[in-house]
């Protein structure tokens, strides 16, 4: 069922039981939502179209490859395709190697995304075997797709400024120092991630 707002809220209750800076901030900007997503591989093509471009943009080159290859966009359908086809739906030369990466790994059996580790850095390993797909990604992907509790993406920047306003630092933390500064958080880090990027922009914080 993944990260529901149900789940979140407790888990982000569970937390704040033990660290009242956080249980102040709730109080201050409320709880988060679920962002739930598919799970599967049209998720990590997603990913792959919506990359340094704006929302809208990467709107238009779904609508167009769902246009293309169908609703299912099944990934030996995109590898059929050439060059000029998926470039007239909007992917560049980097983002076609991406997604056919992901597609090869997929038909392959090589990337088995109904079955990836258990272990959250084992998983994140597997993700990461597809070009284009980073340690961001992935995380990403493993807290809203499959819902793991104590994803942790220390590399986000929104993560890394919520964490400095919430925690009263005098400059955003780095990665390294947001990963230590979660640790007390296990094994909740998933929802706690959402808070902070709920709470990220949030003037009350």
């Amino acid at each position: 069922m993944g990260l529901t707002t149900t789940t979140i809220r407790h888990h982000l209750d569970v937390v704040a039981a033990d660290d009242p800076v956080v249980a102040s901030a709730i109080a201050r900007v409320g709880y988060p939502e679920e962002r739930i997503r598919e799970k599967g591989y049209r998720t990590l093509l997603r990913t792959i179209v919506g990359q340094q471009v704006s929302v809208a943009a990467a709107a238009s080159v779904w609508r167009k490859l769902e246009a293309e290859l169908g609703e299912d966009m099944h990934a030996h359908e995109l590898l059929s395709r050439d060059f000029d086809t998926l470039r007239a739906c909007g992917l560049s030369r980097q983002k076609q190697g991406y997604a056919r990466s992901l597609c090869e790994l997929v038909t392959s059996a090589e990337l088995d995304l109904e079955n990836l580790p258990q272990d959250d850095e084992d998983a994140i390993a597997e993700l990461t075997r597809i070009k284009g797909i980073g340690r961001w990604s992935a995380e990403i992907y493993l807290l809203f797709a499959e819902g793991r509790p104590d994803i942790w993406p220390a590399g986000d920047l929104a993560v890394q400024a919520a964490c400095a306003k919430m925690l009263d630092l005098p400059e955003r933390p780095g990665e390294k120092e947001t990963r230590a500064l979660a640790e007390k958080w296990k094994p909740h880090r998933g929802a706690m991630a959402i808070f902070t990027w709920h709470a990220y922009a949030d003037p009350a914080l």
